[in-house]
């Protein structure tokens, strides 16, 4: 099983496609050749056939022919190798079938007018999970409907510990291998979308919702999941030519089925938290008033009025409405 696997990999290695950077001629030079040298050309070879017919010179008028149909033929397919390519943008180019190189520089330029062009975006592009892509919709060459994309949903899945939560990312990216991108998916917009979702998926399920052992969750390590979230992600377009810039979490909660337990279990762990905060902050605020009196000597109290005056002050300041004393007019004994 190893040895096959191996092999399947050399193989894909093998017929991986390798991105060819060509440098492409301007197209000025062509566009005045076009414009300005054809047409007195054509005018000549005119000139030259009505000449030959004249004086009965039958293979010269052949040749003439033949050159105004080079001519015309030139005009015709001359303009298709002209385009001009804009910043952050590339020309990948095939002839006949055969990958022949891709272009990144902007500009004006003239290619071999049989070349098939395909256009790819340089640029970064984000996209929430959970989002449906809806590409261009041409009819007779008319775009009846441009591409969309659709709001995301969040995808339910279960974390580490079975809970069933909601989760969507942002992933930010961009294409850096032109020919890997168009020749190693067939759709590497769709690629992205299915593998983005999938790696978030499987993230999910391998952390907890919450957790407060120090071991990473979804919802208090946010920085450590992003970066996690980030490499997965990368890990399953590596061969796809796209570069993953950043992949954050934006949405996250419990699913609706358990939302209000779990709710109410963080209101009691938080209740919980803030009430072992007040009696600290209550034991060290009659420490210091015990403490205090004794230094001060204004009173002497023996172990069992020690005992009511802590239990007085901790029900003071532990309540959570106002007490209401009762003064003493009397000793105090």
């Amino acid at each position: 099983m190893i040895y096959c696997s191996r092999k399947l990999r050399e193989e894909r290695a093998v017929t991986m496609v390798t991105e060819k950077i060509i440098k492409l001629r301007s197209g000025w030079p062509m566009l005045v050749i076009w414009l300005l040298g054809l047409p007195p050309l054509f005018v000549y070879m005119l000139g030259f056939v009505g000449s030959a017919a004249d004086g009965d010179l039958a293979l010269l008028m052949l040749l003439g022919i033949l050159g105004l149909a080079v001519l015309v033929l030139t005009f015709i397919l001359l303009p298709f190798g002209f385009q001009a390519i804009q910043p952050n943008q590339a020309r990948v180019y095939t002839l006949f079938g055969d990958y022949v190189g891709s272009a990144r520089d902007s500009g004006f330029f003239w290619v071999n007018p049989f070349y098939y062009k395909q256009k790819l975006s340089l640029r970064v592009r984000n996209f929430e999970t959970g989002s449906i892509f809806t590409p261009e919709h041409k009819e007779n060459g008319v775009v009846k409907k441009a591409a969309s994309r659709s709001a995301g949903k969040p995808a339910k899945v279960n974390d580490r510990d079975g809970n069933p939560i909601e989760i969507s990312a942002v992933v930010v990216w961009r294409a850096v291998n032109t020919a890997e991108i168009l020749f190693e998916v067939d759709d590497y917009m769709d690629f992205v979308s299915v593998q983005s979702e999938a790696a978030l998926r499987n993230l999910a399920s391998r952390h907890p919702y919450d957790n407060e052992d120090g071991q990473i969750s979804l919802r208090g390590n946010t920085d450590e999941v992003a970066d996690q979230l980030k490499e997965d992600i990368q890990d399953r377009l590596k061969n796809a030519g796209i570069e993953v810039i950043e992949a954050r979490l934006n949405h996250l909660a419990y699913a609706a089925e358990i939302a209000s337990a779990m709710l109410r279990r963080q209101q009691a762990q938080a209740v919980i938290s803030a009430r072992a905060q007040i009696v600290e902050g209550a034991v060290s605020m009659v420490e210091h008033a015990l403490g205090g009196l004794e230094k001060s000597g204004l009173v002497e109290l023996d172990e069992e009025r020690r005992a009511t005056m802590v239990s007085n002050l901790l029900v003071v300041l532990c309540s959570e409405s106002h007490t209401q004393p009762v003064v003493n007019a009397g000793t105090i004994y």
